[in-house]
């Protein structure tokens, strides 16, 4: 099997200096997955592609309970940098609080997501570099690790705490909305504030990101659960709730794939359309078309879009009807309510 991500192919040139290869934030690919020993990301997706075939897995939250990287001397370690510059940052932040000074490990990239740019960051961190390869419009480059002065700051300052009217937000880069308000999330919170009941409902938040939304339903009172895809906003989510001192569910999850079999009274959602760079209907096509059965009877699926996103005729398919709450022209709120089973 070859590899298909350029990134990968690349990668696949210098295979045999690879023995035991542990891969941080990659995509999903086959050659990849079956080469690599383990994979730390904060993707669902590539944490189940890599556990179905039998390899560790681990998000970076994880490290501290079970330390997947140990001393990371006896591990081929690569990371895959991210569309985020900012994560990216974090990611090589994160990489020497994690391992002893000194610790190779390698960072592969497209041109396209900015990989050109990694030696400087690389240098102001005061981390080495050497390019090692350069093919498929993609570069590999050799660091180590080193001990972090105090100019650099830790991993943690990642975290960015801001003000929204009521609430506390804390997020992180590569988390939706990270450090402002998206302004479809403020349009269906004012929908809401309306036409939401006042007696406390079993309300899943779908694509939780920074945890706005489970933080305003959990503040009037309403039992929230919140899922997203990425570990970076689950917990995200959890610090939100925290810093509110408020209580709520947050799990990892494809869409509901960590619900099997759970109903709620009422589904709201900002669901993304986009993956890196890519524009994508999935998550939320099977958000719309699979809600049917996670709402009990008389219950409901709020979503906001922007306007010309096609999920009229999604709703129209799977819930037979719908209606507009708000439309601003930019952004349109969306409710269908589950009449029968």
């Amino acid at each position: 099997m070859s590899a298909q991500d350029p990134a990968c192919q690349l990668l696949a040139r210098q295979q045999d200096n690879y023995d035991a290869l542990w891969v941080v934030g990659p995509p999903i690919d086959s050659w990849l997955v079956d080469r690599s020993a383990g994979v730390v990301s904060g993707d669902h997706d590539v944490l189940i592609e890599w556990a179905t075939k039998g390899k560790q897995v681990r998000t970076p939250f994880d490290i501290a309970t079970d330390d997947a990287l140990g001393n990371g001397q006896d591990k081929d370690i690569v990371l895959f940098w991210p569309k985020a510059h900012q994560l990216g940052i974090w990611w090589l932040k994160w990489l020497c609080e994690q391992l002893p000074s000194g610790t190779p490990f390698d960072i592969v990239g497209a041109h396209l997501g900015g990989i050109k740019r990694v030696p400087q960051m690389l240098e102001e961190l005061g981390l080495p570099w050497d390019k090692r390869d350069n093919a498929r419009r993609c570069t590999l480059f050799a660091s180590h690790t080193v001990a972090l002065n105090s100019a650099s700051g830790s991993s943690d300052t990642a975290w960015q705490t801001f003000e929204t009217p009521g609430l506390t937000l804390v997020s992180h880069p590569g988390v939706f909305g990270h450090g402002k308000v998206d302004e479809g999330t403020l349009l269906m919170l004012e929908s809401l504030e309306s036409s939401l009941p006042k007696k406390p409902l079993k309300v899943l938040d779908m694509g939780c990101g920074d945890g706005i939304i489970s933080a305003w339903l959990a503040q009037r009172g309403h039992l929230v659960t919140a899922v997203d895809v990425s570990a970076f906003a689950v917990e995200a989510c959890k610090r939100t709730l925290t810093a509110n001192g408020l209580e709520g569910r947050v799990l990892r999850s494809d869409v509901f794939s960590a619900l099997e079999g759970e109903q709620f009274d009422w589904i709201v959602s900002n669901p993304p359309f986009h993956k890196e760079r890519d524009i994508s209907y999935g998550p939320s096509q099977r958000l719309i078309s699979k809600a049917p059965e996670h709402l009990k009877t008389g219950g409901r699926l709020v979503i906001v879009a922007n306007g010309f996103l096609p999920y009229p005729d999604h709703l129209q398919r799977a819930f037979q009807d719908f209606h507009i709450l708000a439309d601003n022209r930019r952004f349109k709120v969306y409710t269908a309510k589950q009449l029968s089973r």
